[in-house]
């Protein structure tokens, strides 16, 4: 069993979420690096035990302090989980350097001080380093799939793949990697599809739809994830990649229709707006190899009931991402959307 636990970006979405599951399911003390950008909260680690889970608030691209912290989990079995990451498509398209710096910049800060100590270093990513699929295409991205990403944030965490691969072979760091599909559940910031449109329902806004809604996201919930990335550290081969889905596909229009009946609106109760530029049509994962290799599966395998339990989620923490929301919707109104 793994002792202790030093993960990045861990108050932000599904970082704060893969923290809340190993103080459910295991022993570990976890230490979360963050640098509490708009996207990471210290509020996402309220109400977890003082004694196993401290915040440093720190940048992962500071050498000094991740040397510290790696040095730190040599003295035990410690493992470094590596959620952080600048992640959002929209703000990527505004302004590039900030995934540059994170993405990839902080990537190789923790591969550089995880080599020094010789730690475990498990490195989370992204379907969308594929690119996207054809909608009738019946392939899903697999394990062997080329890269080939579209967007400034998706390259940059296709970089930071790689980085993560080359430091296996060229300096023999004990990584694992893993690229997982779209997230939702709770404590994810409401700039993203899916909160945005149920805190819009919320504050009595009609939700809004990119272009004609087709494109298909493949949909897993961050308790999933959580599960799926501890069993990779658990029972992980040093080197090798693991696609993390649940095949939950839906296009974005089923999604807010979806939203809409849940919250008790018409369906056709939204308004398109102008698309996203080179907005990738399809994303789906095959995730054979993690369940036929690790044994791992999902448990929250019902998209309606997961987001139903989303919605209560958001209904209930108002307080929570208020103070997220006027901004965000600010940032919005100026691109028109």
């Amino acid at each position: 069993m793994v002792s202790s636990f030093l993960v990045t970006g861990g108050a932000g979405f599904i970082g704060s979420n893969f923290v809340r599951h190993l103080v459910a399911n295991t022993d570990a003390q976890v230490k979360v690096l963050d640098l509490l950008t708009y996207a990471g909260d210290r509020r996402t680690l309220q109400g977890l035990p003082s004694d196993r889970v401290e915040l440093i608030e720190g940048d992962i691209a500071d050498a000094e302090l991740v040397d510290s912290l790696c040095a730190d989990l040599a003295k035990g079995d410690g493992v470094l989980v590596h959620y952080a990451a600048e992640s959002h498509n929209d703000n990527s398209l505004n302004d590039p350097s900030p995934f540059i710096h994170t993405n990839l910049v902080g990537t190789y800060t923790l591969l550089e001080g995880v080599r020094r100590h010789g730690v475990r270093m498990h490195h989370i990513s992204t379907d969308e380093v594929y690119g996207d699929l054809e909608l009738d295409d019946p392939e899903r991205f697999t394990e062997s799939t080329p890269y080939n990403p579209s967007s400034p944030y998706s390259s940059t965490k296709a970089g930071s793949d790689l980085l993560v691969r080359a430091w296996v072979r060229s300096f023999g760091v004990h990584a694992t990697l893993s690229n997982c599909s779209n997230n939702y559940g709770p404590y994810q910031h409401v700039e993203k599809f899916i909160p945005r449109q149920i805190t819009n329902l919320i504050d009595g806004i009609r939700p809004r739809l990119y272009g004609q809604g087709l494109n298909v996201r493949d949909w897993i919930h961050a308790e999933d994830h959580s599960s799926a990335v501890l069993r990779i550290v658990e029972r992980g081969v040093a080197g090798e990649t693991y696609l993390i889905g649940a095949d939950g596909e839906k296009n974005n229009l089923e999604v807010v229709q979806t939203i809409l009946r849940l919250m008790g609106r018409a369906e056709d109760d939204f308004d398109h707006v102008t698309d996203r530029a080179g907005h990738d049509l399809r994303y789906a994962i095959d995730s054979t190899r993690l369940r036929t290799e690790l044994g791992w599966s999902p448990s929250m395998t019902n998209f309606e009931e997961g987001l139903a339990a989303t919605i209560d989620w958001y209904r209930a923490h108002e307080d929570w991402w208020r103070p997220q929301k006027a901004e965000t919707e600010a940032k919005y109104a100026q691109a028109g959307q």
